[in-house]
């Protein structure tokens, strides 16, 4: 099924589309939004919200405009990412708002996404203080150079966030997935980094299993 927006982005992504799984929007336990990576799809998130094993969850997997989400690589400066960034993050704004609107609390309504997706769910996550009540990374980072979110949005107040990431992923540096952590805790929030040896650009068994238990705490916040 999909999800039409009742106010859509503007910019590139303004036709993207919304694929969901699961639950009704007004009757889950808890929202779950995924964000695929770069030249990947919203199945492809659809297919790892299936190892949660919940039901009982809305599982709402925006897609790309053209299967991605910005042109340049995460650590670029963000203005050479825009429009596309900006459009991105307006519409995962609209997601969260959509389930806001259809009754969820922010503490029950989880972003999270893989590798471009990743960094797009951590960046809309600190921007968003006390928006969501949970973020996951896998295998991405704050987008942007280093030293570039030095001044702190606001206070998580005990946000939980995921960040797992393979010690020599070809895509994501390790400094900048220590330096999201860092900023993260700084501004309040609970981090839990796992860097995992040998396993590629991929998502593992460890991470899926940390999903799911996040999302088992959301449900019963």
């Amino acid at each position: 099924m999909t999800l039409l927006l009742d106010h859509p982005p503007a910019g590139p992504h303004a036709r993207a589309r919304i694929a969901t799984a699961g639950a009704p929007l007004a009757a889950a336990a808890a929202v779950v939004i995924l964000i695929h990576g770069r030249g990947s799809d919203a199945d492809d998130m659809l297919g790892l919200a299936r190892h949660l094993g919940r039901a009982d969850l809305a599982v709402l997997a925006p897609e790309a405009v053209g299967n991605t989400w910005y042109p340049g690589r995460f650590l670029e400066p963000v203005a050479r990412n825009e429009p596309w960034l900006g459009s991105a993050l307006a519409l995962v704004d609209g997601l969260v708002g959509a389930a806001a609107a259809a009754g969820h609390p922010a503490k029950r309504i989880l972003v999270g996404g893989f590798s471009q997706g990743a960094c797009l769910a951590l960046e809309y996550a600190w921007r968003h203080p006390g928006r969501i009540g949970a973020a996951v990374g896998l295998s991405g980072g704050l987008i942007g150079p280093l030293g570039s979110h030095a001044a702190t949005p606001g206070s998580f107040d005990g946000l939980p966030v995921f960040l797992g990431c393979n010690e020599a992923d070809p895509h994501i540096p390790l400094d900048h997935v220590g330096e999201t952590a860092a900023l993260f805790r700084q501004a309040g929030a609970v981090v839990d980094e796992r860097i995992y040896p040998g396993f590629g650009h991929a998502v593992n068994r460890d991470e899926l299993t940390a999903l799911a238990d996040i999302v088992e705490a959301l449900v019963k916040a």
